[in-house]
């Protein structure tokens, strides 16, 4: 995990720039009072920490430091305790039910997010662990994204199921958890459309992938994962509430960390909905992809080591 630490740390430097360097040019040693708090507050929400967040640690700071004097590197090391608090109860991994045959997860998203890397990241993971994913094209409208899972699934050793271009992606979802199903294989991984513009026609099909793998198993889908794109700042909070308006989201990923200033977006979405956060991608190997820890997020968002 080391390694994984580093390249998380590298990939969050554009965030801990954005919000270190507001807390360096507000404290070098400076009394914790009124006016240093407002700096601070104006510093959490630019780093797109989120209202929430940013009043949450303030009420702190205002309460067990008020009044004191306080450096830069104190104020960051308070900070990293109090994200790695907001982050705690959200850093579950995704655990797959062995009493289930498969485990389906069904992966949605908007396009661009990285849902299809991310169904591949997965496939390696389980593949790992000697476990059998099968993969499902469900975004019969990009072949690029057919494509790309075809890939994945070469480099994986892992079955892909797809369709036609344009097939009803509900039919082949029902087509790949019976052969799923028949062929005993652990982990079905749905990977869907992600057309928001057309909310009620995405609605629409996501509902009825979930009600014909209902027939089969009432249960399915098992998970429902929704990955967001970190570049997207404040926008991954929109996306999720109109996500969560369509199906029940279970977890959520969140990808492109390294090229983002924007990894403080990860604090605003556990304070926001307390969603289990699964995993972060900081690159696009299987490797830049591990399950979320909520003390590293934090040291690595501010600088710690």
């Amino acid at each position: 995990m080391a390694g994984f630490f580093s390249r998380l740390k590298e990939g969050l430097a554009r965030s801990t720039q954005k919000l270190t360097g507001g807390i360096a040019a507000a404290f070098t040693k400076r009394k914790l009072d009124d006016a240093a708090l407002e700096e601070l507050e104006d510093v959490l929400i630019g780093a797109d920490l989120g209202h929430a967040v940013a009043r949450r640690i303030i009420r702190d700071f205002r309460k067990t430091r008020f009044g004191t004097e306080v450096t830069d590197t104190e104020v960051r090391e308070a900070l990293a305790k109090e994200i790695a608090a907001i982050l705690a109860p959200v850093a579950r991994p995704l655990v797959l039910d062995t009493g289930k045959k498969p485990h389906v997860i069904l992966v949605a998203g908007v396009n661009g997010t990285g849902k299809t890397t991310t169904i591949g990241k997965f496939a390696q993971h389980y593949r790992d662990q000697g476990l059998r994913p099968i993969l499902v094209a469900g975004d019969t409208f990009r072949a690029a994204a057919v494509e790309q899972l075809q890939i994945w699934g070469e480099r994986t050793g892992a079955a892909v199921i797809a369709g036609a271009p344009n097939a009803d992606a509900a039919g082949l979802a029902y087509t790949a958890l019976t052969k799923a199903q028949a062929e005993g294989a652990d982990v079905l991984l749905i990977d869907t459309a992600g057309r928001l513009h057309n909310k009620s026609a995405l609605m629409e099909e996501l509902q009825k992938i979930i009600r014909v793998l209902r027939k089969q198993d009432a249960n399915a889908p098992h998970s429902v994962l929704l990955v967001l794109d970190a570049t997207t700042g404040q926008n991954a909070v929109q996306q999720v509430k109109v996500f969560a308006e369509m199906v029940a989201v279970t977890g959520l990923v969140v990808t492109k960390l390294d090229g983002s200033a924007r990894g403080g977006i990860v604090v605003a979405l556990a304070e926001e909905f307390g969603l289990p956060i699964h995993a972060v991608g900081v690159g696009e190997q299987a490797g830049d992809f591990r399950p979320f820890d909520a003390a590293d997020f934090a040291k690595g968002l501010v600088g710690s080591t």
